[in-house]
This record gives C-alpha cells, structure tokens and sequence, in this order.
C-alpha cells in the first residue's frame, strides 16, 4: 500500500535539478542507493560533523 500514489504527471526526483513543481512535489525515492550529488554528501556529512562536535565536544567541556 506504500505505492499507492501512481501520479504519472508528476516528475521523478533528480537530485541534478531540484526544482519543486507547483501542484505536487516530484516522486522521490529515500533509499540509500539513490542518486545524490556531492554537493548533497558534502552537506550531510558537514551536519553530521557538527552534531558529533556538539555532542561529544560538550560533554568533553564539561568534564
């Protein structure tokens, strides 16, 4: 039931171009194997870093 939206109008995601259509957004798939740019890596991974320095960096100050 997960597939149940069969809009043939709407676009597929290109993480390329990510241009949001008036009506709906594009049909995009979450899994790990879908296609990013590095722009989209470098972004994650630049969060992901933060998080760890902020998790691990506070409780390393106040010890």
């Amino acid at each position: 039931m997960a597939d149940d939206h069969h809009d043939e109008d709407r676009p597929d995601y290109d993480p390329e171009h990510v241009e949001l259509p008036a009506k709906a957004p594009p049909l995009r798939s979450t899994a790990p194997q879908s296609d990013f740019t590095m722009g989209q890596v470098g972004q994650g991974a630049a969060v992901a870093l933060v998080g760890l320095l902020l998790t691990f960096g506070v409780a390393l100050a106040l010890v």
